[in-house]
């Protein structure tokens, strides 16, 4: 069992509450948005444990509304480790949420993060996190997922250019910003960041050997595909 079958109940839980809901979005395993713009963090583990609440306390410098999650022990032992999660939680003013997964699907909410935790709010790396969720396509990650590539929505942009010169558009930044809509085509090209471009002459991009590997994989993996 993995964090990530955790993701895709507690990531059903809040849509049912009407949030945009992304996983891996900025090292967070959760990020959830709703229509007023209220920012929720959910971090993940399988067990309760110290990882878990300094990752919570981590978030808690981006948004107010932070909960951390972990799967439900069974019987005596999985009381204790609630009544214990709940005292630090509340005293660190984070949500709470368990789930179990068998016999099914259950998830429940057991504390709510306060509001007001006292701690002072990081507003740049805040800002980068709802712009990166707003930008990202679709869901294309996995919260709490370890070891994959994660897809960002800078990502997205390379895939998008490099789609387009493969397709036959001229590999020119201009000519790509203008017609994709990727204002930052241009560093994309000149930074190459993935390795996936190469300069042809002054102002013109072709693919790399490398471009035409990694795209053959997106296209058959269907990563980022809400593209």
């Amino acid at each position: 069992m993995n964090e990530t079958d955790l993701y895709f109940p507690i990531k059903k839980l809040f849509e049912d509450q009407e949030f945009s809901v992304k996983g891996e979005v900025k090292k967070c395993d959760i990020v959830a948005i709703n229509k007023d713009g209220l920012l929720v963090i959910v971090e993940l583990k399988l067990r309760f444990s110290l990882a878990l609440i300094i990752q919570g306390i981590e978030r808690q410098k981006i948004s107010n509304m932070v909960y951390v999650a972990f799967l439900m022990p069974a019987g005596r032992r999985g009381k204790t480790v609630l009544n214990n999660a709940r005292k630090i939680c509340r005293r660190l003013k984070l949500g709470l949420i368990t789930v179990r997964l068998q016999p099914s699907e259950f998830v429940k909410v057991h504390l709510e993060p306060s509001s007001a935790s006292g701690l002072r709010i990081n507003s740049k790396k805040r800002s980068q996190l709802l712009n990166e969720h707003y930008k990202l396509l679709g869901d294309p990650n996995i919260g709490g997922q370890v070891g994959n590539t994660i897809m960002t929505a800078y990502r997205q942009d390379a895939i998008q250019v490099a789609i387009a010169i493969k397709g036959g558009c001229k590999g020119k930044p201009s000519l790509l910003a203008e017609t994709l809509g990727i204002p930052n085509a241009r560093s994309i090209l000149y930074n190459n960041h993935y390795d996936w471009f190469v300069r042809i002459e002054r102002g013109l991009y072709g693919l790399s050997e490398k471009g035409e590997v990694d795209l053959k994989k997106y296209e058959q993996n269907s990563v980022g595909q809400d593209l």
